[in-house]
């Protein structure tokens, strides 16, 4: 991998990350950029706990562009965009709209692949490890910036999970802060560990290979599961079998094994419901631990891939008992639906 960081033209990051070590990046960003102005603040919520982030400069950014328009596809043709060059393999760049910013942390965007018409699951076994290492890189270099204490890195894919832009991309946040959802599962796995257990994630793991009507895929270094409590309609979580903290601790033979688990996994989503059904919408988020927050070191890191469809043409949307409570309701049977991600196995 070749990394090449450069500046736009109102002074954001952009990094480069290209399979060829002979890649020359220097095209320069010709817009007429006026600096970012961002009013992001962190509030805390006294009654729950939390944190919230206000940022109402964010009503601006960019709102579904014809694919003509599309800001994260190279410039080309005449047509200056936020990557500077005609072309890419991987990119990163600070966010021009970001939620988090400044002291308060850090918002990016990573382009996947140049291809507008592609989705993560078309991409080659060594693009997707291309993007893992660009995730990796970004997860050590966030690390070293004062003030964030969580990097997480993210896809939103389809209109219907409330993406604005169709090219292929993901985001990657430095929280100030460990993330509340983080937090329950540390606070889970102390008190585990506190009442004579061992460690929590590893006992989670042990028990869906163990009882295996949950698991979906599994290979040499990674198991993918359906989780006994699952939230969402269609919900699998990734972990490596050799558990480690964060993206940065994972050793060469799982980096190489996970394009394969992980494109086959997003592929088998996109056959869930059938040829007939536009693609899955769905999240994938990688949680990893928090740098300094304690029971760091039994924290597992693992991916967590959803989707809002619970049956063709119908969503599962977060109503009174899930969003006024936080209370899941799931209607697909998490047993039923490890089984329907079994039979649509690529052939």
């Amino acid at each position: 991998m070749k990394k090449t960081s450069t500046r736009l033209a109102d002074g954001r990051e952009l990094v480069y990350y290209d399979s060829r070590d002979d890649a020359v990046r220097d095209a320069a960003d010709r817009r007429p950029l006026d600096a970012v102005s961002t009013a992001s603040e962190i509030r805390h919520d006294a009654l729950l706990g939390d944190s919230v982030a206000v940022a109402s400069h964010r009503q601006g950014r960019t709102y579904h562009p014809p694919a003509d328009e599309c800001p994260l596809c190279p410039s080309r043709d005449g047509r200056l965009s936020e990557i500077p060059d005609t072309d890419y393999d991987v990119v990163v760049f600070e966010n021009r709209f970001p939620s988090l910013a400044g002291e308060r942390g850090r918002c990016e965007v990573v382009c996947f692949t140049s291809d507008h018409d592609a989705s993560f699951a078309d991409l080659s076994e060594e693009q997707a490890g291309l993007v893992l290492e660009a995730w990796t890189d970004r997860t050590a270099e966030l690390a070293a910036v004062p003030g964030v204490e969580q990097v997480f890195c993210f896809e939103n894919r389809g209109a219907e999970i409330g993406v604005t832009l169709q090219h292929p991309h993901g985001q990657i946040y430095g929280y100030p802060f460990t993330t509340p959802r983080t937090d329950l599962m540390l606070r889970s796995a102390a008190d585990h560990r506190a009442a004579g257990g061992g460690n929590l994630f590893d006992e989670v793991v042990a028990r869906e290979r163990e009882e295996g009507s949950r698991v979906v895929l599994e290979g040499e270094h990674w198991i993918a599961f359906v989780p006994y409590a699952a939230h969402w309609p269609y919900e699998v979580h990734l972990y490596p079998k050799r558990r480690v903290p964060d993206l940065r601790a994972l050793d060469g033979a799982a980096r190489t094994e996970f394009p394969q688990i992980y494109l086959e996994l997003l592929r088998r989503f996109d056959r869930i419901f059938g040829d007939a059904e536009p693609p899955t919408p769905y999240i994938a988020a990688w949680h990893q631990a928090p740098f300094t927050a304690p029971g760091r070191d039994d924290f597992a890191l693992h991916l967590e891939l959803f989707t809002i469809r619970r049956t063709s043409g119908k969503l599962k949307f977060l109503a009174g008992s899930e969003s006024g409570m936080s209370v899941f309701i799931n209607d697909v049977p998490p047993e039923a639906a490890a089984g329907r991600l079994r039979e649509v196995a690529s052939k």
